[in-house]
């Protein structure tokens, strides 16, 4: 593929703007749920009321103590143990005769129980690559927990502990498809080994996009201002009714600094009840998979260009061994970028999905989300001017989304 910069070009990108603040998927490296040591503390009981603004509006609302008091039996800290090579240390074996040795590395995060059952929801960065995961409770009893399924696209995995069921307290899970912005939000989770903490904030933003361990982009996420550091990866957080919303996963941060500057990120509780019931019945999740990576055609850029559609997508690369492979969907031959800003020219245009325009890979990958792997999709292609219906069967979506 050839690459061409173009000089003085009239676009104008919008990376400055954030070029000082970078997002970290937060798992042992960068996560909310990294190494550190769990001190055991007595849980703090607040003399302080809450700030009378964070929970009004509803006479259902109940204070921060009274979701604490609920929900933080239910809460529990997850740590996993996993054995990594490390390279000698070149001061003390500069010649590199030590070769590697294994080394045993802890991280901790949290997690919370959703049935009676045992089944513990946390995040799958939290126990990616663990050999062995232990969890435990308020009362400092700590059980062994089998990994019943892990889902690297969503960054949900769902454990699972042998446990009277009357020592067990479900959460419950409510509605993140009805969380407005500014709607207070309380979260629970063990911060920097801080066992069972509670912040609490307000719903900053929603329809976040934040990036999975794999790659695929997790939507729909909720941004809260509550406090979040690592540690609380996997915990839950709650509305103003005590109910589960989503399950904190990711912190934005300052450049030269990995701690909480008041942008936090949660996976939205209606993504993980789906998740969460197909591990727990399968142990896997199959998203389907149509095999292209692309950038949305804008009007200016579509005169620029002299493109033969206003909208649409252009077709940057098409995965090997795909559905999109498979139907013959051809990738660009070229890359122009203008302002900072690369565009994929060369290669097909997808204008239509099953009947109805694409603007964006966004909507191309709502209007397969309900399909699965195996079931196909019509897509209407645009090749040097010519219309073209081609029919990609989706296949699975791998574990790496690089092609």
């Amino acid at each position: 593929m050839r690459r061409i910069a173009l000089q003085g070009a009239a676009l104008v990108g919008a990376g400055a703007a954030g070029a000082a603040i970078a997002v970290g998927i937060v798992a042992a490296a960068g996560s909310l749920g990294g190494a550190t040591t769990v001190r055991e503390l007595v849980e703090a009981d607040s003399q302080q009321p809450p700030d009378p603004s964070s929970f009004a509006g509803s006479s259902k609302a109940l204070t921060i103590h009274e979701i604490y008091a609920r929900a933080a039996p239910g809460v529990v800290q997850v740590t996993a143990t996993r054995r990594v090579a490390v390279q000698s240390d070149p001061f003390l074996d500069p010649f590199g005769f030590g070769g590697t040795t294994a080394e045993t590395q802890e991280a901790l995060g949290s997690g919370f129980v959703i049935d009676k059952a045992g089944h513990i929801v946390t995040n799958y960065h939290v126990v990616r690559g663990a050999q062995q995961v232990h969890v435990s409770f308020s009362n400092n009893e700590q059980l062994t927990a089998r990994v019943v399924g892990r889902d690297p696209a969503t960054d949900v995995a769902v454990l699972q502990v042998k446990a009277q069921s009357r020592a067990l307290t479900p959460l419950e899970l409510g509605d993140s498809n009805v969380v407005r912005v500014g709607d207070a939000v309380v979260a629970i989770g063990n911060p920097l080994g801080e066992d069972r903490s509670v912040t609490s904030g307000i719903v900053s933003a929603r329809q976040r996009r934040i990036v999975a361990p794999n790659g695929a982009p997790i939507d729909n996420v909720i941004q809260t201002d509550a406090a979040l550091n690592h540690g609380n990866s996997g915990g839950p957080l709650l509305d103003a009714q005590g109910h589960v919303i989503g399950v904190n996963s990711q912190i934005q941060t300052a450049t030269g600094s990995d701690g909480n500057i008041g942008i936090g990120f949660a996976i939205p509780i209606d993504t993980v009840k789906d998740v969460a019931a197909q591990l727990i019945a399968k142990g896997v999740v199959e998203h389907p998979f149509v095999g292209i990576s692309g950038r949305a055609i804008t009007p200016r850029v579509a005169a620029l260009f002299r493109l033969p559609v206003r909208s649409g997508l252009l077709v940057s690369t098409v995965c090997h061994d795909s559905g999109a492979a498979a139907a013959g969907v051809r990738a660009a031959t070229q890359e122009v970028t203008l302002a900072g800003v690369t565009w994929p020219l060369g290669g097909d245009i997808v204008v239509k999905a099953d009947g109805l325009r694409v603007g964006s890979l966004d909507q191309l990958r709502a209007i397969v989300a309900d399909r699965k792997p195996g079931d196909s999709v019509d897509l209407e292609l645009d090749r040097k001017n010519s219309t073209l219906d081609v029919k990609v069967k989706l296949g699975r979506q791998p574990a790496s989304l690089v092609c």
